[in-house]
């Protein structure tokens, strides 16, 4: 029989899945709001230490699974992801939240109040950095995207890449569940745990202030973007690519009568195959030729064997063919038959170094970071996104700006037209769908920014599976007690 203080309990559990369901709908997706995820784990923390485990974890999982179900059509219907993988994707995520709030409840009831303020977070943050080194999706499920437009927070990401920024964003509900849960039992302790969090919340709030108030160094230039809707991917008829690229030609024409020195095409902007590649190659030179421009032309080179790259062409002021990249991380299914590149292109411009990359390669900081030890300040970046995602994969680049010092160029079909700095600010910003061609110019930052991630890399990260392991160490030391 149920007895009655389990049912007593039963309102609370339903009360807390229901609430932390909703912050984390609301709170992540393709639309968050930011401040939700700040709380999101809240309700399901505080009842942790009044259920049993296994209530908490039917709470804690429900909780989490009904709040990331937003990205259902997103995956489901745009990605077209099989539905077992949806499914493994979703429960993956609850499962490991589960897990987190489970040993934050295990470790606080043994008296470890530190280790299990810490081990909540870890957990997170352990499985979000596994998963980026070994999933085709890299960081794209990472929490701190999230956190985009509180710019203080996100210059957090200089110092620790993304992970110091997700293991924050958990550890302030640990810290204040901890605290409502000790303030009568040992108030010191829970003055201690929620003081010394905010401290850590607050002096990395400061250092981003900080650092968005400090200038960055001279040097701009000025970069045209353009891209259109109206795709021709997959062209193989000489007859349709080549006068698209002509309509291209006539948009770099006129970026560099609005004053552009460097143009980007979107990625895949049209289907180039073998048989007339070097006309489509001489339209492009002669573009960049004729306006004395840089030239970033995303194509889809098709061959005759069917291998295909999905490529970008640089182009300098004399028309000549400075560099073709080939986009490193490709789309599972999508992609299937591309030729996965393997090397970064860099090149001098005016004031600094440049480089170039396609769209999701943007979603791996460890790419980014080859280019940010080769000193580039400014990354052209054609891409193509799935319109609902347009803010929330195109911003992704913003990051990489932030932790490995350049400014970002990208321009994407279906989807934004983006500038921005070493800071994580949009200068710039146009939806690719405001007009048959979308062109944007603006103003860019070219100098390179050291930073701390883009000196010791992982470092944050490492110091987490090292936390965690601990954590769990620290299961077998400290005896169970009762409940508080």
């Amino acid at each position: 029989m149920v007895s009655e203080s389990n049912l007593l309990h039963l309102p609370a559990a339903f009360l807390a899945t229901a609430v932390t369901a909703v912050l984390v709908w609301f709170g992540t997706g393709l639309h968050p709001l930011w401040p939700l995820l700040w709380v999101a784990p809240l309700p399901v923390l505080l009842v942790a230490f009044r259920s049993s485990a296994w209530r908490t974890t039917a709470v804690a999982f429900a909780a989490w699974f009904i709040g990331t179900l937003n990205l259902w059509h997103y995956v489901r219907v745009v990605m077209k992801d099989p539905l077992p993988t949806v499914l493994f994707i979703l429960a993956g995520m609850a499962l490991v939240f589960t897990l987190a709030v489970l040993l934050f409840r295990a470790l606080v009831r043994r008296g470890a109040y530190w280790t299990g303020l810490l081990a909540f977070p870890a957990v997170w943050v352990s499985f979000e950095y596994l998963l980026s080194i070994t999933s085709p999706s890299g960081t794209s499920d990472n929490l701190a995207y999230t956190q985009l437009k509180f710019l203080p927070f996100l210059q957090l990401a200089s110092l620790t890449g993304p992970w110091g920024m997700s293991f924050l964003l958990l550890l302030f509900p640990a810290a204040v569940t901890l605290g409502l849960h000790l303030r009568r039992e040992a108030p010191r302790r829970a003055r201690a745990v929620v003081s010394v969090t905010f401290g850590v919340l607050a002096l990395a709030l400061l250092f981003g202030a900080i650092r968005l108030a400090l200038p960055v160094r001279a040097g701009t230039v000025r970069v045209g973007l353009v891209a259109t809707d109206h795709i021709m991917a997959n062209t193989r008829e000489a007859a349709q690519a080549l006068p698209r690229l002509q309509a291209f030609a006539a948009q770099v024409h006129a970026l560099a009568a609005r004053g552009a020195q460097v143009v980007v095409i979107q990625e895949k902007s049209v289907g180039v195959v073998d048989s007339y590649q070097q006309q489509a190659y001489s339209i492009l030179a002669h573009a960049a030729a004729a306006n004395h421009v840089t030239l970033v032309a995303g194509l889809n080179l098709i061959q005759d064997s069917d291998r295909k790259r999905n490529a970008a062409l640089v182009f300098s002021p004399s028309g000549t063919l400075l560099r073709r990249y080939t986009k490193h991380h490709l789309i599972p299914g999508m992609e299937a038959h591309y030729v996965v590149g393997r090397h970064i292109a860099v090149w001098p411009g005016p004031s600094s170094l440049w480089g170039v990359a396609i769209c999701k390669d943007m979603d791996f900081p460890a790419l980014s970071r080859r280019y940010g030890r080769a000193g580039v300040g400014l990354m052209l970046v054609p891409a193509w996104d799935f319109v609902v995602d347009a803010g929330f994969h195109g911003h992704m680049a913003l990051m990489r700006g932030v932790e490995s010092g350049f400014s970002v160029a990208r321009s994407a079909a279906d989807g934004y037209l983006t500038v921005s700095d070493t800071r994580g600010r949009i200068l710039a910003q146009v939806r690719s769908n405001s007009a048959p061609f979308a062109t944007l110019v603006a103003n860019v930052p070219t100098a390179h920014v050291a930073t701390l991630y883009l000196l010791l890399g992982n470092w944050f990260a490492w110091l987490v599976l090292a936390l965690l392991l601990f954590s769990l160490a620290q299961l077998a030391r400290f005896r169970k007690k009762p409940l508080a």
